[in-house]
């Protein structure tokens, strides 16, 4: 027998060549996450960002291709690595990051992310573009479906310059290369970087959360001291995010005991490693792709920002920033679960059926729709809110609603990723698929700047110093309420909770949970289709109690919810 008979068939060529992928969905590539999004479309144009549609189009492709996916996957199959030491002993404190992590970083740059809301100030006299936080919004919300690590210096970068301008001629010194749409990567001396980003490290081991426990030490380089004047600095922060950045904003006490605010570069005006000794990498949960570290200083030198002893109010306007962009890529990442359940139960069967067709996946997916449009809608509305800082009620908006849509949002990222993950099975739990990175990535937004518990006592500490800002909110959600009985009876609850205000400290949560869900609920009931508005109110603030996803929409218009939320555009 001649073996090599083409016409004979082997045992090989007998098998089918697709018989193991066997009703296996697609993988869900080269897509475009604007366009695919309705939601996230309808909500740019609603609040102010449609100018830039045909920019995020463009971007939107990019975020969604298959290219983009696996320089994602790349990134996270290969850490950084921190470098303490040269051969021959010498200190470097340098951590290599993969190149897939330098090209993630390149594309969100190169878009913006990082400065593009204060392009102005290239230009004296100028004023911000309009909607410019809603579309660098969208932009860092599908971005983060790319890949959610490389936008940790991305964040940051783009919220240490509220801080910077406080103090202003750093930040003459500093904006210059912190503006331009580029990333890079050199290790070298500020005069001869093109760009640079920001880091931050405010937390010790022994306070946490509690800065004012930090007892990392400032004295004046120079004497005197004072305001834009130069510091040594020794201690330790326990995290310090992105440690390749090119300067830090870090809080030290000084010598009189005042916490301060300081821009610490890695570099000496004189070209000399400024006095940072990376400790170790931290062993996160979540991301691989990006770095955070231990870090001690030994007569670091750092810039003072503002006045001795206002540290916390200076870091605050960068982690006010901070948190706006937990909540944005929190939606962005719960959008990106929920695109992938649908798209597997969209080319799956059971029993002869497709996936989504059996009633009880179609109220599991319809129902993590809702959430994923209600935390889009508001972290939207508080992007807006950045927007119009001039405006009297839309600064109490944001002085109010950024704890609150930081902490709702957050907190039901994980509930989401998980149902979504579950809609896949097992597919959906080993780390071939998108989904297994995004459970653990959602986490951490929920605790960077501020646990669910710091939230809610900032909220608090707006009833007790802002009353006006609580009574304005209030009374635009009112109005917004309409005579919707459902979102009358949740304001009410809320004002009941506010008339007791000895109560308030334990009922943090509920009053903060209240807020988000209320505020969702108007913004869905003005301007989301019938379908979405009266099934989200219906079941967020009924008296039916619900604690897993697919309960009390047997009476909901569940198709059109779902095609409002699959990803497989017609």
């Amino acid at each position: 027998m001649n073996l090599h008979n083409k016409a004979t068939p082997s045992a090989v060529t007998d098998t089918p060549a697709k018989s193991d992928a066997s009703n296996q969905p697609p993988p869900l590539g080269d897509l475009n996450l604007f366009t695919s999004d309705v939601a996230l479309g309808d909500t740019v144009q609603r609040e102010g960002g449609g100018r830039a549609a045909k920019a995020l189009t463009a971007f939107g492709q990019i975020c969604g291709s298959a290219a983009n996916a696996d320089l994602g996957r790349l990134a996270n199959e290969n850490p950084p690595k921190l470098k303490t030491h040269s051969p021959r002993g010498e200190r470097l404190d340098v951590v290599e990051f993969h190149p897939a992590y330098h090209a993630l970083m390149d594309i969100s740059c190169a878009e913006g992310l990082h400065s593009s809301v204060w392009a102005h100030h290239a230009t004296p006299d100028a004023s911000p573009k309009a909607g410019a936080h809603v579309v660098r919004a969208a932009g860092c919300y599908m971005a983060a479906q790319m890949e959610a690590g490389h936008c940790c210096p991305v964040t940051m970068t783009n919220a240490a310059v509220p801080t910077l301008l406080l103090q202003p001629d750093i930040a003459a010194e500093w904006l210059p290369k912190i503006l331009p749409k580029a990333y890079d990567r050199r290790f070298l001396a500020f005069p001869d970087k093109t760009a640079v980003t920001i880091g931050m490290g405010m937390t010790e081991r022994q306070g946490g959360t509690d800065v004012r426990a930090n007892i990392t030490r400032a004295r004046p380089a120079g004497g005197k001291g004072g305001p834009g004047t130069e510091y040594i600095l020794d201690g330790h922060k326990w995290f310090m995010s992105a440690p390749m950045s090119d300067g830090f904003l870090v809080l030290a006490q000084t010598d009189n005991g005042k916490l301060s605010c300081f821009l610490m570069p890695r570099f000496l005006p004189d070209g000399s490693v400024n006095g940072l000794q990376f400790q170790r990498l931290k062993d996160k949960l979540g991301n691989r792709s990006n770095a955070s570290s231990e870090v001690e200083f030994h007569g670091a030198h750092a810039w003072l920002i503002g006045e001795e002893g206002r540290g916390v109010p200076s870091i605050i306007e960068m982690v006010t920033y901070t948190r706006l962009d937990c909540a944005v890529s929190s939606a962005g990442l719960m959008r990106s679960a929920v695109a992938h359940a649908i798209h597997h139960a969209e080319h799956r069967s059971v029993f002869g059926t497709p996936l989504i067709k059996q009633p009880l996946m179609a109220e599991v997916l319809a129902d993590l729709a809702l959430d994923v449009e209600a935390a889009t809608a508001l972290a939207f509305r508080l992007a807006r809110s950045f927007d119009r800082a001039t405006d009297q009620r839309a600064a109490a908006w944001r002085r109010l609603m950024t704890p609150v849509t930081k902490y709702w949002v957050c907190k039901i990222a994980p509930a989401v990723v998980a149902e979504a993950m579950e809609c896949l099975g097992g597919n959906g739990y080993v780390e071939d698929h998108t989904l297994a990175r995004l459970y653990r990535e959602v986490p951490v937004n929920a605790i960077w700047e501020g646990s669910g518990n710091v939230m809610a006592l900032d909220v608090l500490r707006v009833l007790q110093r802002d009353g006006d800002v609580v009574e304005t909110v209030m009374e635009e959600l009112k109005q917004a309420a309409g005579d919707d009985p459902h979102l009358k009876a949740a304001h009410a609850r809320l004002e009941s909770i506010l008339q007791e205000p000895r109560l308030l400290d334990v009922r943090g949560r509920t009053l903060v949970e209240g807020l988000a869900v209320l505020a969702a609920g108007t913004i869905l009931r003005a301007h989301a289709p019938a379908a979405v508005a009266d099934a989200f109110i219906a079941t967020r603030m009924g008296s039916i109690p619900r604690f897993t996803y697919g309960q009390g929409l047997d009476w909901a218009d569940k198709t059109a919810i779902l095609a409002r939320a699959t990803p497989n555009r017609a």
